[in-house]
């Protein structure tokens, strides 16, 4: 979860412009599970809602644009 938080961060910040270009670093350069589509992609399968909860659990400052996007029900 924690992962999926920076990648809406990055994001926000312009870094990457699309967050198909975060899951293709993750996919080809540090092993993440092809068959998971990257991890922003999961974050959609998973329930962005259900990401907010968790970070939240655990004291995680939640970004803006996450949070944004989990409460208008939407995923990356």
């Amino acid at each position: 979860y924690p992962m999926i938080n920076e990648g809406a961060k990055i994001l926000a910040e312009g870094i990457a412009q699309r967050a198909s270009d975060i899951d293709t670093v993750w996919l080809t350069g540090y092993g993440w599970p092809i068959y998971t589509g990257g991890p922003m992609f999961w974050a959609g399968t998973v329930g962005l809602g259900k990401i907010v909860e968790g970070l939240e659990r655990h004291g995680v400052e939640v970004a803006p644009l996450l949070r944004a996007k989990a409460e208008a029900g939407e995923a990356f």
